[in-house]
C-alpha cells in the first residue's frame, strides 16, 4: 500500500496562489489553482501564480483540478497551467461559470473540459474519491472537499465561515463535517486566513442592515464599489436599490460579465425593470440612480479610478455623490485605494469606506468557528493552510486546544512534500515551489535578477557610461561620455567627474597589467570598482550600464 503525499505548492505562509497536490501512487489530483497579487516591490509584476515544475514532471499522473470556489487566489492561474497540463477541471456551476469566463478570455475555452459538480456530489478521479461540501463564504457555492483515499479521509475546508443567515443558499453544512468525524477523518487541511480574530465572523446579513442605513433617506447619487465576484454582495445592493426606487447602473466590465454568468445560473435575482444603461444616468435625478462600480482595490483602469480622477466619460463625481467601498484591502493595495479615496473627497464627494462600519465583512473563519470544526472532524494529523506563518502556528496552537497532539500537526511550507500513512505524518522532502512572475504575456521569463535591476533602478536610478577605446593599443580616445537618470548626484560637477576618470583609469591600467584585453572581462572589472566609488560619494547603489566601443 502506497502513502499518501499532500504537497502545496502555493497559499503556505503567504495570503493567495492557492494550490495543493495529492499524490497517491500513480494517481494526482490538484486542489485549486490560484494566483496571487504582486508586493509593491515587484515591479512590472501583473500576477503571481505557482510554480508547477513538480507537475510538469508527473503530468501523466494528473486526473484532474478540483476547485473549492471562484475567487481569483483559488482559480486565477489555471489558463496558466491547463496549456501545460491539459486536465479536466471538476467545480461547482457559479465557480465554473467564473472559470469560463476566464478561458475565453485566454481563448482556452474550446479546449477545456470543465465538469460541474453540484453540493453533496461525489466522484472518483484515480485513486481519489471527492465529495463536496457546502460551506459558507464571500462568494456562491463555494465547497469543502472530503477526499477519500486508500488509507482514509481528508477534509479540506478551502475558505469557510459559518453564517447562520446566510444571503443566498444554505447554511454550512456542520452536520456532514459531524458525520465524516464520527466515522474517522486521518487528516484536516483548514483556512487559517482568520485564526488571529477572537470569537466569531460577522454575519453578511449586517452588511444589508447598513446599506439599508445608507440608502433611506439619501438624496444623493449612491456609487458603491466592491469585488465583482462578491454576487452575494452585489445582490444586497441591488435590493436596497429597488427597495428605495433607484435604477441601477453597472460599471465595469467584469462585474457585468460576472453578474451575466450569476444571472444565467440563477444565483441573483434582479427586480424587473431596475437596470439601466450607464449612458442612461443623466437622464434620471441623481436620488434615484445608484451606480455598481468596480475598482474597490483602487485599480489604475477601473471605473472607480476614471471616476476618481476625472477620466470617465459619463460619471462626473461632485458633491451630489455618495460613494461607499464595500470591501476591504488586499494586502499591498492599502496607497491606491487611500490615492482614489483623497481624489473622491477633491472632488467633492462622501466618501464612506471606514471598515468598522459593517460595509464588508470577513469571508473567513474566526477562532471559534475554526475550534467547532475541529471539535466536529476530530481529525488524527492537522495541517494548516492559506495563511501566513504565524496564522499556521497561531492554528496550529489552536488545534492543540481541540485535543490534536503536537506531534500530528504539520507546518509546512510550499513546496513540503508531507508524507501519510494511517499512523504517522511528516515532511519528507521538499520540491521546487518558488513564485513565478506574470508581466504582461511573459510567464516565468522574470527571475530574481530583474526584479533586483528594477528595484535599483526605482531606488537609485541609473548611470550610462560610454567609453571609446583604441581596439590594439586599449587606450582611452578621449574622456568618457556619463548619462543618468534617477540619481540623486551631479555627475556634472568637474570633481566628480575628474574622479569618475581616474577611476576608470586606474581600471584601465590594472587590467592592460594583468594583460585582462577582453572587452567583457574589462567592463565588468571598471563596473565594479565604478560601483564602489559612486557608493562611497553618495551612499547609492545605481545601475551602471557600460559600454567600451573599440575604434
Amino acid at each position: 500500500m502506497s502513502n499518501l503525499k499532500i504537497i502545496p505548492l502555493g497559499g503556505l505562509g503567504e495570503i493567495g496562489k492557492n494550490m495543493t497536490v495529492f499524490e497517491y501512487g500513480r494517481d494526482i489530483i490538484i486542489i485549486d489553482c490560484g494566483m496571487g497579487f504582486p508586493d509593491d516591490d515587484l515591479y512590472g509584476v501583473d500576477y503571481v501564480i505557482p510554480d508547477i515544475t513538480y507537475l510538469r514532471q508527473n503530468k501523466e499522473k494528473i486526473r484532474g483540478i478540483v476547485i473549492t470556489h471562484g475567487h481569483e487566489d483559488h482559480i486565477g492561474a489555471i489558463p496558466f497551467l491547463l496549456p501545460e497540463l491539459d486536465v479536466p477541471v471538476f467545480a461547482t456551476p457559479l465557480s465554473a461559470g467564473i472559470i469560463e469566463l476566464r478561458l475565453e478570455e485566454s481563448d482556452l475555452l474550446t479546449n477545456t473540459q470543465i465538469f460541474t459538480k453540484k453540493v453533496g456530489d461525489k466522484f472518483k478521479l484515480g485513486a481519489f474519491e471527492i465529495e463536496f461540501i457546502n460551506v459558507n463564504h464571500s462568494i456562491a457555492d463555494a465547497v469543502a472537499l472530503a477526499i477519500k483515499t486508500p488509507i482514509g479521509t481528508v477534509v479540506h475546508t478551502g475558505d469557510f465561515k459559518i453564517d447562520l443567515t446566510p444571503v443566498k443558499g444554505e447554511m454550512i453544512d456542520l452536520a456532514r463535517f459531524g458525520e465524516l468525524g464520527n466515522r474517522g477523518v486521518l487528516a484536516l487541511l483548514s483556512d487559517s486566513t482568520n485564526v488571529e480574530k477572537p470569537g466569531h465572523t460577522i454575519s453578511e446579513l449586517k452588511v444589508s442592515e447598513k446599506f439599508d442605513e445608507l440608502f433611506k433617506g439619501c438624496k444623493k447619487r449612491i456609487i458603491v464599489t466592491t469585488f465583482a465576484s462578491n454576487i452575494q454582495r452585489i445582490q444586497q445592493i441591488i435590493r436596497v436599490a429597488a427597495k428605495y426606487g433607484r435604477k441601477v447602473a453597472v460599471n465595469g466590465r467584469s462585474m457585468e460579465r460576472m453578474m451575466a454568468v450569476a444571472c444565467a445560473l440563477e444565483y441573483m435575482d434582479i427586480p424587473e425593470g431596475t437596470l439601466i444603461d450607464i449612458k442612461d444616468i443623466n437622464s434620471l435625478p441623481k436620488d434615484q440612480i445608484c451606480i455598481l462600480s468596480t475598482g474597490s482595490q483602487g485599480e489604475r483602469m477601473s471605473a472607480l479610478y476614471r471616476m476618481a480622477f476625472s477620466e470617465h466619460k459619463q460619471i462626473k463625481i461632485d458633491y451630489n455623490d455618495r460613494v461607499i467601498i464595500s470591501a476591504s484591502a488586499i494586502p499591498g493595495n492599502e496607497t491606491t485605494i487611500s490615492k482614489v479615496i483623497d481624489a473622491l473627497f477633491q472632488n467633492g464627494a462622501e466618501v464612506i469606506y471606514d471598515k468598522h462600519t459593517d460595509l464588508h465583512v470577513s469571508g473567513h473563519a474566526s477562532q471559534e468557528e475554526l475550534k467547532i470544526i475541529l471539535s466536529l472532524v476530530k481529525p488524527k494529523f492537522f495541517i494548516p493552510v492559506h495563511g501566513e506563518y504565524r496564522m499556521l502556528y497561531k492554528h496550529a496552537l489552536l488545534a492543540k486546544t481541540m485535543g490534536v497532539e503536537s506531534t500530528n500537526t504539520i507546518l509546512a511550507d510550499n513546496g513540503s512534500v508531507i508524507d501519510i500513512t494511517k499512523n504517522s505524518i511528516k515532511i519528507e522532502k521538499l520540491v521546487k515551489a518558488g513564485p513565478v512572475y506574470v508581466d504582461g504575456e511573459n510567464v516565468g521569463e522574470i527571475d530574481t535578477s530583474i526584479i533586483n535591476d528594477r528595484r535599483k533602478l526605482a531606488q537609485n536610478g541609473i548611470i550610462v557610461i560610454l567609453l571609446n577605446v583604441y581596439s590594439e593599443t586599449k587606450e582611452l580616445v578621449s574622456d568618457p561620455d556619463l548619462f543618468s537618470k534617477g540619481f540623486n548626484c551631479e555627475l556634472e560637477s568637474v570633481e566628480i567627474k575628474d574622479e569618475i576618470n581616474r577611476v576608470i583609469a586606474e581600471s584601465f591600467a590594472s587590467c592592460k597589467k594583468r594583460k585582462i584585453l577582453n572587452p567583457i572581462s574589462m567592463t565588468e572589472i571598471i563596473k565594479t570598482n565604478l560601483s564602489g566609488f559612486i557608493y562611497k560619494i553618495s551612499r547609492q547603489s545605481p545601475i551602471i550600464l557600460l559600454h567600451i566601443n573599440e575604434i
